[in-house]
């Protein structure tokens, strides 16, 4: 079925801003995901016809913010390209639209890294 994410770019202070609010976590991040579906198991949903925009067909998966300070910093930090950090962080936060997430420092991390790295290398990059 065919998804739309909707995606803000803004900068670090508007990134801590909304991290504070909603999660309570007074400084910047990467990115925040605003899933508008749930999935269990992370990645598969049987949505109702209900869940589907009637205007475009499209199944509206929620919103993500990534802040281009961080994704600058970031990408310096790594040793990668701009355009490389973006990727990552775009998959990243889809994955977290999708039900995947990265609590727990085990199974749940390295099945979600693991998704990271597929995706990536099937869009060569």
């Amino acid at each position: 079925m065919p998804c739309e994410v909707s995606a803000l770019i803004t900068d670090d202070r508007r990134l801590r801003e909304l991290n504070c609010e909603f999660r309570g976590i007074d400084k910047p991040t990467d990115v925040l995901s605003f899933p508008m579906l749930e999935f269990s198991p992370p990645g598969w949903a049987t949505p109702g016809d209900e869940a589907v925009d009637r205007e475009t067909g499209l199944l509206p998966l929620g919103e993500i913010i990534i802040s281009a300070e961080r994704i600058d910093r970031q990408a310096r930090e790594y040793g990668q390209t701009r355009e490389r950090e973006t990727a990552y962080i775009v998959v990243h936060s889809v994955l977290h639209l999708l039900g995947y997430d990265h609590i727990d420092e085990a199974e749940e991390k390295k099945r979600m890294r693991g998704r990271e790295k597929e995706i990536l290398e099937h869009i060569s990059i």
